[in-house]
């Protein structure tokens, strides 16, 4: 199983590759339906390009457990690795947006790639690692439940707090419903 630990960490970062980027333009192309909203990008939010990370990889996270049986501390991993995804980000998108004080498309777009390379090459090592920690896997997987709860929460109820502004339209969260 060691050996294809490299071959399954490329196939996640493609599947979550294109997985955000469907997800980045499903809810317009579904005349912004709210019921693909809690999944998709609603908006250009820090807090929605988070979201386009955070679903597809744990789609493959539960297609690849059905593989990893054998690793006892997988969900721990799995865990680890979406926060640091997620931690990602916001920290290389207000660092950057920090230093040259704007924010051009393309750039925006290669956080998310590079965070998705950098989330699977970091639970690659990890798979890798002989006696890697983990508390207990009813808790990360619950933690990880807890997060997407919070993701389509606040898909409906944005807080007021920059990291869900939309710095196009300077609104935050859903506009309309529309189902």
């Amino acid at each position: 199983m060691k050996r294809s630990i490299g071959l399954w960490q490329l196939i996640g970062f493609a599947a979550t590759s294109l997985g955000g980027t469907l997800l980045h333009f499903l809810y317009k192309w579904s005349n912004e339906s709210v019921f693909v909203a809690p999944f998709s990008g609603i908006n250009e939010s820090t807090w929605e390009h988070m979201k386009l990370l955070f679903f597809p990889m744990l789609v493959f996270a539960f297609m690849q457990s059905f593989y990893f049986k054998e690793y006892g501390t997988f969900w721990c991993i799995k865990l680890k690795g979406i926060l640091f995804g997620l931690l990602l980000i916001p920290v290389l998108f207000y660092t950057y947006n920090g230093v040259i004080g704007t924010s051009p498309d393309w750039i925006n777009i290669a956080i998310f790639f590079i965070s998705a390379a950098a989330v699977y090459v970091y639970e690659a090592r990890m798979l890798l690692n002989e006696n890697p920690s983990c508390i207990s896997k009813k808790l990360a997987v619950t933690i990880l439940c807890i997060i997407a709860v919070m993701f389509v929460v606040f898909t409906f109820a944005t807080p007021n707090i920059a990291i869900f502004e939309d710095p196009l339209t300077k609104t935050y969260g859903i506009k309309k419903i529309t189902y």
